[in-house]
């Protein structure tokens, strides 16, 4: 199929720039693995698995992560899965279902999400017919289903299609689990509103239909949510403190697309919409810094520790030809999801290429984190993306330092004990930005200086210094 054509294509383009990140600067990443310390669980690089798009990845209760997402051709359903989350990248990935030669499920395939309904597993998906022209983005939700217990070895064949409360362009949609109520939530363009698509809630009878009218969530109204065109779609649920949010995504699918948040009290009634609070301001946008552009359709799931984890999609540039549903290059990413002082959800920024970042925190100063302003090292408060690091593994087995938001610059050690951030051009004594990652008791590491021995990455007050490797300063905490 050659068409190209914008499954939004009934919206006037806009011209608005694209949001970004703030932090200053922009360079290339080096690409290389960080030791492990010994653990076993492998540590991830992004991007984790190229050209998937709309990515869901969770975590099942058989201990295997499972993953789906749009392929480029959007002529197919996939499914992969492994034991760790870095496994993701390499799984053999088994094709569950083709799109069918004529009718309203032979055209584009978008937004598979695989779900445990009553038993059996269900993969969702948007489709249209084939044949040119306008419809072939008259796009529904449907279903298969799988004939067995494993969804990798199992029959699919069409279980059938959503029942919306109204016929019209409806997609990406997802199933949550709330105080024993089952949810769906949807994107859906509704008669009457001047949108591509909204938001809406609704508890379900059985897999296909819902149990009540819907509540509608989220319209998009304000400035990021309308540029390109007028989109709230993909919405992600995640309970945590004592909240329940639900991330979305908006505008178009370039390097405007970004993500939303409303939230709601976990106590409260899920279907009242004046009862969710709707974040002014996206949460997560482009970031030419770190060289990511477009993140949005966003899960969650949890890594090996149980920590949580955001999936995503975003690009490595910024520049697309033609319409960006049909450039290739949307790759699925994952990263850690932190929480700020209130408990909410802390998203930073997409963090680019490479191995996951990680924060650092003396670890007889565990409130303070290693951090950047500009070019200038600290230990103190910070924001998030200014305190992740990554240790990029060389092949002596050393390691360097090096922030997300400056990713060609590296931590440097001086021979008057200073730690300088330095660009990786810049002129340094042998070794002086390489260190030996040595795990301490306790979950804590040292990073010992190869060019000054017995001396290593510490911290004197707020200051970034070198000290003797068995001083209490030199040991660090992950966070």
């Amino acid at each position: 199929m050659t068409l190209r054509l914008s499954r939004r294509s009934f919206a006037a383009a806009g011209s608005l720039l694209p949001l970004a990140c703030t932090a200053p600067g922009r360079s290339a990443v080096e690409s290389a693995l960080a030791p492990a310390e010994g653990n076993a669980v492998p540590l991830a690089t992004n991007p984790l698995v190229k050209q998937r798009a709309d990515a869901q990845i969770f975590r099942h209760e058989d201990g295997w992560y499972y993953m789906t997402g749009s392929v480029p051709e959007y002529d197919r359903l996939v499914l992969r899965r492994s034991r760790t989350l870095a496994g993701l990248t390499t799984a053999e990935e088994r094709v569950l279902w083709r799109h069918q030669a004529s009718g309203p499920m032979s055209g584009f395939l978008w937004a598979p999400e695989l779900h445990l309904v009553d038993g059996r597993w269900v993969m969702y998906f948007a489709a249209g017919p084939s044949g040119g022209g306008e419809d072939v983005f008259r796009i529904r939700t449907y279903a298969v289903v799988c004939d067995g217990a494993d969804p990798m070895t199992g029959n699919w064949a069409v279980f059938g299609q959503f029942q919306a409360p109204w016929d019209s362009f409806n997609l990406d949609s997802t199933i949550f689990t709330h105080r024993g109520v089952r949810y769906f939530a949807w994107a859906q363009r509704e008669a009457g509103i001047d949108t591509n698509s909204n938001v809406y809630i609704a508890p379900m009878k059985d897999a296909l239909t819902l149990s009540a009218a819907p509540a509608r969530l989220t319209v998009p109204t304000l400035d990021w949510e309308v540029r390109g065109f007028k989109v709230n779609e993909a919405p992600a649920f995640l309970v945590k403190n004592g909240q329940v949010f639900m991330t979305y995504s908006a505008s178009a699918t370039d390097a405007r697309y970004c993500l939303g948040l409303l939230s709601i009290d976990e106590n409260a009634n899920l279907m009242d919409a004046r009862a969710w609070t709707k974040s002014p301001q996206p949460v997560f946008v482009t970031c030419p810094e770190t060289s990511v552009y477009g993140p949005g359709h966003n899960s969650f799931t949890v890594d090996e520790q149980g920590r949580d984890i955001l999936v995503y999609h975003g690009r490595d540039y910024e520049a697309i030809e033609g319409d960006p549903l049909f450039n290739p290059d949307r790759h699925t990413r994952i990263q850690r999801l932190y929480t700020d002082s209130r408990g909410n959800p802390d998203f930073g920024v997409p963090v680019g290429n490479g191995p996951l970042p990680e924060r650092f925190s003396p670890a007889v100063h565990r409130s303070a984190k290693l951090a950047h302003e500009g070019d200038r090292l600290l230990v103190g408060d910070a924001p998030l993306p200014q305190t992740q690091f990554r240790s990029l593994g060389q092949e002596d087995g050393t390691v360097r330092l090096s922030p997300i938001l400056k990713p060609a610059h590296r931590l440097v050690a001086n021979s008057d004990g200073s730690i300088r951030l330095l660009n990786a051009d810049a002129p340094a004594p042998a070794g002086a930005d390489r260190f030996r990652r040595e795990a301490g008791p306790g979950g804590s590491v040292r990073f010992i200086s190869q060019a000054f021995a017995g001396r290593a990455l510490a911290h004197s007050s707020d200051k970034v210094t070198l000290a003797p490797v068995g001083q209490p300063e030199s040991a660090w905490m992950l966070d």
